[in-house]
């Protein structure tokens, strides 16, 4: 079963990891996933700093 990754250099989706791990977000089960993955990250971050406001 394949993994894809978001590469945030290029800013494409990798099949099977192909560039450095330092460049990489994921692995997702889905490309759909992988494609969203800035969306999820940016998500995150606006949810852990508002805990950090409590």
């Amino acid at each position: 079963m394949p993994q894809f990754w978001y590469n945030v250099k290029t800013h494409e989706v990798e099949e099977d990891a192909q560039s450095d791990w330092t460049q990489l977000i994921g692995p997702y089960e889905t490309r759909a996933e992988a494609e969203q993955a800035l969306a999820k990250v940016r998500e995150r971050n606006e949810a852990w700093d508002g805990q950090d406001d409590d």
